[in-house]
Formats: C-alpha cells, structure tokens, sequence
C-alpha cells in the first residue's frame, strides 16, 4: 500500500512519514532522508535548488506502487522536496514498513534508487566560489 508519495516546495517530516507506513503486522520500519550536504566532488557547496517536472508527482507514485507491490512490503511513504535548500536540509524521505528488517532495508533501498533514477526533478547546486552546476539534467 502506497500511503504518501509526493513532490511538495515545504520541508518533510521524517515522523510523518514513518506514521504513514505504521502497521501492526510490521516488525521494521527503515527510513532514509537525503540531506543536503556542504560539498559535492570536492567542491564547497552553498545551497541546491530543485525544480521538478509537472508529472513529478505521478512518476513518484509509480515507483513508490512498484515497490509496495513487494509482497513483504506493508506501506510505503516517499517525498522529494522542490525549492531553495539550505545545507543540512532535506530533501527526500522514504519510509518502508515490513515483517523483518532485511526486507524492510532492502525495499527503501529500492524505493530510494528507483526514485533517484526515475524522478523528473533536476538540481542545481552553487558553489563557495560562486559557480553553479545543473545535475540530471535532460
């Protein structure tokens, strides 16, 4: 069951997320955030900003069904955040609920990946001495 999938310009709520994917049948709930960090390939980073593609949502919801059709799976929850982050930030939140903990690992794993590699939204990052780079960008 997909119980949050979405692309939203507010900051996310870790808890929420893992009370989306609450379930008395689940003995794991694994969580991920991707937090923005101050550096990227050496470099010194300022702030990343993400913009996303209309049908962001929709492609969310897609890899987020994908993986709660995992038989083992019980709930899935995702975001990605939109927007201007500052450093420490979050900017995607994946919670999975399931009956054993390697399960549980192994499908936000997935969820993550897929979301990562599927997901129509592009970062641009600036730099400490004031350059900026666009990544995955088509």
């Amino acid at each position: 069951m997909v119980t949050l999938a979405t692309v939203v310009d507010e900051p996310l709520d870790l808890a929420a997320h893992e009370a989306a994917v609450a379930d008395p049948r689940a003995g794991a709930v694994v969580s991920f955030q991707g937090v923005v960090r101050d550096h990227d390939h050496g470099r010194g980073v300022t702030l990343l900003e993400y913009e996303g593609h209309p049908t962001a949502t929709a492609i969310l919801r897609e890899v987020a069904e994908e993986i709660a059709a995992d038989p083992a799976v019980y709930a899935v929850a995702v975001s990605h955040r939109i927007g201007t982050l500052a450093i420490g930030d979050v900017a995607l939140v994946a919670s999975v609920s399931t009956a054993h903990r390697a399960a549980a690992f192994a499908a936000c794993g997935r969820l993550v990946d897929e979301a990562k590699a599927r997901l129509p939204i592009w970062k641009r990052q600036v730099f400490l001495d004031g350059t900026e780079e666009w990544v995955n960008c088509p």
